[in-house]
C-alpha cells in the first residue's frame, strides 16, 4: 500500500536529517578521544612534554621513552594555542585568570609570561580554551611535581615524537672537565665568597677615605691660607718701607732748595723795607705839607698811591718768605713722619718675615707629615677598585663554573643568523616571578644556503651513553630533516669550548627558522613561536612588559646570584605578579 506523507513530517525528517549529518560531520573533525596513560615501566623525572594540536595529546618523555599520555584541550578558533618551542619557566599550584572572570587553573606550569600555560581544566572533547593547553585536573596534579623549571615543551601543530638521533655536531663531554666541575665550582664559589668579602671591607675602608682626605687637605689648605696672608703682610710691609724710604728722600731733596729760598726771600725783604723807609718818610712828609688846594690835593694824592705800592711790596715779600718757611717746616714734618713710617713698616716687616717663615715651615711639616696619609687614603681607593674587580672576575667564573653544572640549551636562528645560549641558574627572579636564565652568550652563527627553509628542530641530550651521550631528535617542522639542519650550521669554536665539556643530560640544541620570540627574556628559556602557524591565543594577549631591571649579562648579574635578589612579590589569591601585576590571562 502506498504510503503519503504530509508536508510539515517531510520538514521535520529533513531537519533530523540535516542535524545528524551536521553532528557527523563536526565529530569526523574533531581529533579521535585518547585517555590518561603510563608507561608499564620504571618512570624517570620528565624531560619534555610534546602537545600535538592535531591529535589533542600531550604526551612526556623521560630518558628511554614515554611516561604519561593525556588527553588536552588547546586554543579555541581565533585563540589558538601557538605551535613552537617553549619549557616550563613557573609553576603554581592554585593560580586564578586576571583575564578570564578570575578562572581557577590550578597546577599552572607557565610557559610564557603572556600567559600560555599548561593547567587543569575541563576537557570537551575538542579545542576550546583560550590559548592554554588545559589537562584533565588529576593529570594536573599528578604531573605537577614531577616537572621542573626548565622542562622542555613542544607544541606541535601535528603528532611528533623524540627518535634517536647522533651526528658529529651534538655535542659531547669531555670526561675529566665533567669530572672536575664539582670541585672547580665549589673552589671558585668559596674564592669569589672570599673575594666578595673583601671587596665589601674594602669598600667600606675606601668609604671613609674621602672623609679623612677631605680632613686632611683642609688642615693644608688653612695653614697654606695663613701663609699666604703673612706673606701679604710681608709684602705690604715692604711697600711701607719703600713709600717712607722715598717720601723721606723727596723731602731732604726739596728742604735745603726751600731753606735757600727762605733765606733768600728774607734777604729781600730787608732789603726792600731798608729802601721803602726814607722813601715812606718822605711820602708822609709829602702828603702832610700839601696844600689844600687843588694842586696840593693831587700831590697827596700821588703820595698816597706810591705809599700803597711800597706797602703792596714789602706785604707780597712777607707772603712769600713765610711760604717758604713753611715749607720748611714741612719738609722736616715730611722727614719726621717718613722716619717714623719707616720704622713702623720695619717693625710689621720683621714680624711678617718671621711668620710667614714660621708657617711655611709648619706647612713643609704638615705636607711631609700627609703625604704618606694622603697617598695611603689613595691606595686605599685603588685597592677597593681592584677588589670590586676581582669580585667581579671571581663571581663571573664561580657562575660560569656552577652553570657548568646545569644542562645547556642552544638556540640557532636562521631569521637572526645568531647563537643564543640558556642556563638555569635557579634564582628566583628579582621582580617575583620564576627563575633567572642566564643569557651571557650571544653570538653570530654561520648557517650554508641561509635563504633557504631549515625547519623547526629539538636535539636533546635524553641520558648519558658510555662516556657521552644519547640523543633524540623532534622535528616539528622538517624541511630537509634534522640531519641536514645541523650539516648547514656551523657552530663556533669558542662556544663549543665553553660548554661543550661539561655537557650534561637534558642539554639542547634548538635549530630553526623562527627568530626568538619577543616573550623571551632573563626570566625564560627559549619562547619560538611558528609564525606559519594560527597564532591568536597568543597574539592576543598584551606583550610582556620590557622587563625593568639590570642587565644581568653585566657584573651586576654575579653580584645577584651571590646575593638576596630584591622581594617584590605582589601575591592576590594565588597570583604571582611580577612588577605588581601580570596582565593577559
Amino acid at each position: 500500500m502506498q504510503r503519503w506523507w504530509t508536508p510539515a513530517t517531510i520538514t521535520l525528517a529533513a531537519t533530523i536529517a540535516l542535524t545528524l549529518t551536521a553532528d557527523a560531520a563536526a565529530k569526523q573533525e574533531r581529533p579521535a578521544h585518547s585517555t590518561e596513560a603510563t608507561a608499564p615501566r620504571d618512570l624517570g623525572e620528565p624531560i619534555m612534554a610534546i602537545v600535538s594540536i592535531k591529535s589533542q595529546q600531550v604526551t612526556l618523555y623521560d630518558a628511554d621513552g614515554w611516561i604519561y599520555r593525556a588527553p588536552v584541550s588547546t586554543g579555541t578558533k581565533g585563540r589558538e594555542t601557538p605551535a613552537g618551542i617553549f619549557a616550563v619557566i613557573e609553576k603554581e599550584k592554585e593560580h586564578y585568570s586576571t583575564m578570564y572572570d578570575d578562572a581557577s587553573m590550578p597546577h599552572m606550569q607557565r610557559i610564557t609570561w603572556n600567559g600560555i600555560a599548561l593547567h587543569g581544566g575541563p576537557l570537551p572533547g575538542y579545542a576550546a580554551s583560550h590559548g592554554c593547553i588545559r589537562m584533565p585536573f588529576g593529570f594536573a596534579e599528578r604531573l605537577f611535581d614531577k616537572t621542573r623549571i626548565g622542562m622542555r615543551v613542544i607544541i606541535s601543530p601535528d603528532d611528533a615524537e623524540p627518535v634517536e638521533f647522533s651526528h658529529p655536531s651534538l655535542f659531547q663531554p669531555n670526561q675529566a672537565a665533567l669530572a672536575a666541575a664539582p670541585t672547580k665550582a665549589e673552589a671558585l664559589v668559596r674564592e669569589a665568597t672570599e673575594a666578595a668579602k673583601l671587596a665589601d671591607e674594602a669598600k667600606k675602608a675606601a668609604a671613609k677615605a674621602p672623609r679623612e682626605m677631605a680632613a686632611l687637605n683642609s688642615a693644608l689648605r688653612k695653614i697654606e691660607s695663613h701663609k699666604k696672608s703673612a706673606e701679604a703682610e710681608l709684602a705690604s710691609a715692604d711697600k711701607a718701607l719703600t713709600a717712607a724710604d722715598q717720601a723721606r728722600a723727596k723731602a731732604e731733596d726739596f728742604k735745603p732748595k726751600t731753606a735757600a729760598k727762605a733765606a733768600e726771600l728774607a734777604a729781600q725783604l730787608d732789603a726792600a723795607k731798608a729802601d721803602a723807609k726814607p722813601k715812606l718818610d718822605t711820602l708822609a712828609a709829602t702828603k702832610e705839607s700839601a696844600g689844600k688846594d687843588r694842586e696840593g690835593k693831587k700831590i697827596a694824592a700821588a703820595a698816597a698811591r706810591e705809599t700803597r705800592s711800597l706797602l703792596a711790596h714789602l706785604e707780597k715779600l712777607e707772603k712769600l718768605k713765610k711760604s717758604a718757611e713753611a715749607q720748611l717746616v714741612e719738609a722736616d714734618k715730611t722727614i719726621a713722619s717718613a722716619d717714623q713710617a719707616k720704622a713702623r713698616a720695619e717693625d710689621r716687616r720683621q714680624k711678617a718675615a718671621a711668620k710667614a717663615a714660621d708657617l711655611a715651615a709648619q706647612l713643609e711639616a704638615a705636607k711631609a707629615e700627609t703625604q704618606p696619609k694622603l697617598d695611603a687614603l689613595a691606595a686605599t681607593k685603588d685597592a677597593s677598585k681592584a677588589a670590586e674587580k676581582k669580585r667581579a672576575e671571581t663571581a663571573r667564573a664561580a657562575t660560569n663554573a656552577k652553570l657548568a653544572l646545569e644542562p645547556v640549551s642552544i638556540y640557532i636562528s636562521r631569521a637572526t643568523k645568531k647563537l643564543y645560549v640558556r642556563r638555569n641558574t635557579h634564582k628566583p627572579a628579582p621582580d617575583g616571578g620564576g627563575e633567572v636564565f642566564d643569557t651571557s652568550i650571544e653570538v653570530p652563527v654561520t648557517i650554508k644556503d641561509p635563504d633557504k627553509r631549515i625547519g623547526t628542530h629539538v636535539f636533546t641530550a635524553m641520558a648519558k651513553r658510555g662516556l657521552g651521550l644519547r640523543w633524540s631528535a623532534v622535528s616539528i617542522e622538517n624541511e630537509d630533516g634534522p640531519k641536514s639542519a645541523l650539516d648547514r650550521v656551523t657552530i663556533p669554536q669558542e662556544v663549543l669550548d665553553r660548554i661543550a665539556p661539561t655537557a650534561l643530560p637534558r642539554s639542547s640544541i634548538v635549530i630553526s627558522d623562527e627568530p626568538l620570540s619577543r616573550e623571551t627574556n632573563y626570566r625564560t628559556e627559549f619562547v619560538v613561536v611558528l609564525s606559519d602557524q594560527p597564532q591568536g591565543g597568543f597574539i592576543t594577549r598584551k606583550p610582556t612588559p620590557k622587563d625593568p631591571v639590570a642587565d644581568f649579562r653585566g657584573d651586576g648579574f654575579f653580584g645577584f646570584l651571590f646575593g638576596q635578589p630584591p622581594a617584590d612579590h605582589s601575591r592576590t589569591r594565588g597570583r604571582y605578579s611580577p612588577l605588581g601585576r601580570r596582565d593577559g590571562w
